[in-house]
């Protein structure tokens, strides 16, 4: 048996971290073979880890570090304010100010309350619009990914053996024990296909408090949602009385006013969550201010009593506050830009190598896939066992090679990159492929 003085720093940390936590890890996101990685610190776009080693940051913390690591904006205000107090039981004026700004930015955020996470954003839009409605039911796209609340994780990774016929996507359950309740309150439609959705939203529309949708689901193929697949989702739930939220936890870096404004479409509620928060735990919720009187206590439609010991910290907000003022138009283009530059490189290195492979993203996120063609639904981006085989070794290719990738080979773009970063990770995908297209 080994021991810790035998192995690397991470492999040492690992083991301790084996005795104290399931699988080692607080995330499962960071497990990866044969240890996880662990960082030193961050700089920028790049991390170093307790090895020593440094690599260009494009995972992000899952696309929530819009400004990269020790961002001085950050740094300042945080460290200003925690000289004044982290958390109170009483309100504080920056989290009105951030309210206003982001109520500017995004002329459907009427009304906000702040929240701790993108889960939790998306759990008072659910029971906001249930609230609202009172109807129990939500509708969901197979695939997507809303956070960790039973109702919508509901098919959140059904396989081939259990997702059922395309025409009635099977209410697949990610956790053991998930009560059949939550499961039937649930209707699961197939994203980007107007048809069948409509018609399995039709069965239930007396019901439905809401249709809870991803413009660009991470899980689903990270492909921007059919415009008219949208507006027609749109159209149904004004009909018939039903709440659209749209979850840009992920997506509201995509556009100024979130990703929502390339679609023109204006939702009942918003959940947000990620880079709102510049680096800290954040989630928040936008709407009209009709809906959002449910949450008012002073109201007489008050039908949702909610509370948060962390909720609009002081410490989230003037972090989040200052993130999101720095990221401004100019820099959201010039973001955008450098994300469809990396885009085209990567269609011209598939091209060149002539490796099985596509991409897909917007504004400052792409994915790269191991399928000749972009996929547009869950059950088109779902991974075969060799796909999945050739996908891992890319990922290694591109770790080995200085570059840190989500785990799906998908990229966040952060503000302190520039054409160098893009160039190296271009470099390393084309080596990449090229490795892949010998060893087929």
């Amino acid at each position: 048996m080994s021991t810790s003085t035998d192995l690397s720093r991470s492999a040492a940390l690992y083991e301790r971290a084996m005795k104290v936590l399931p699988g080692g890890v607080s995330r499962n996101a960071v497990i990866r073979d044969p240890h996880p990685l662990y960082a030193a610190y961050g700089e920028g776009c790049r991390i170093t880890d307790i090895e020593g080693v440094t690599r260009i940051d494009f995972a992000n913390n899952m696309a929530s570090l819009i400004h990269g690591h020790a961002d001085p904006d950050m740094v300042h205000v945080v460290g200003e304010q925690i000289t004044k107090g982290t958390a109170f039981n009483i309100g504080t004026e920056i989290e009105i100010e951030y309210a206003e700004y982001l109520s500017k930015r995004n002329p459907s955020f009427e009304k906000l309350r702040f929240v701790n996470s993108g889960t939790e954003a998306l759990m008072v839009a659910i029971k906001a619009s249930r609230a609202y409605t009172d109807r129990p039911m939500i509708a969901k796209a197979e695939g997507a990914y809303h956070g960790g609340y039973d109702y919508v994780e509901v098919s959140q990774t059904p396989s081939p053996k259990n997702w059922g016929e395309i025409d009635e996507p099977r209410r697949v359950p990610l956790v053991h024990g998930t009560p059949e309740s939550a499961m039937n309150s649930v209707v699961v439609i197939p994203y980007n296909d107007i048809d069948r959705s409509i018609a399995l939203l039709d069965r239930s529309k007396d019901q439905l408090a809401c249709v809870v949708l991803d413009l660009m689901p991470h899980r689903v193929g990270l492909n921007p949602a059919n415009a008219d697949y949208v507006q027609a989702i749109r159209d149904w739930t004004t009909r018939n009385g039903v709440m659209l939220v749209l979850d840009e936890v992920i997506t509201f870096r995509s556009h100024y006013s979130g990703l929502q404004e390339q679609y023109g479409i204006t939702p009942d509620i918003t959940a947000m969550g990620k880079m709102i928060g510049g680096g800290f735990p954040i989630g928040a919720v936008g709407g009209s201010d009709e809906i959002m009187q449910v949450l008012n206590p002073r109201s007489p439609k008050y039908l949702f009593p909610h509370s948060g010991t962390y909720s609009a910290n002081p410490v989230s907000m003037c972090a989040g506050l200052a993130a999101m003022k720095k990221f401004d138009q100019a820099e959201v283009n010039r973001l955008n830009a450098l994300a469809e530059r990396a885009k085209a490189g990567i269609e011209q290195a598939i091209r060149d190598t002539g490796v099985t492979a596509s991409v897909t993203g917007a504004g400052s996120m792409f994915r790269v896939h191991m399928k000749a063609t972009a996929p547009t639904s869950y059950r088109e981006a779902y991974l075969t066992p060799e796909e999945n085989k050739r996908l891992t070794k890319l990922l290694d290719h591109l770790f080995e090679n200085g570059i840190v990738m989500i785990n799906s080979c998908s990229a966040a773009l952060s503000t302190p990159m520039g054409d160098a970063e893009i160039d190296l990770l271009l470099e390393s995908l084309r080596s990449g492929f090229e490795m892949l297209v010998r060893e087929a």
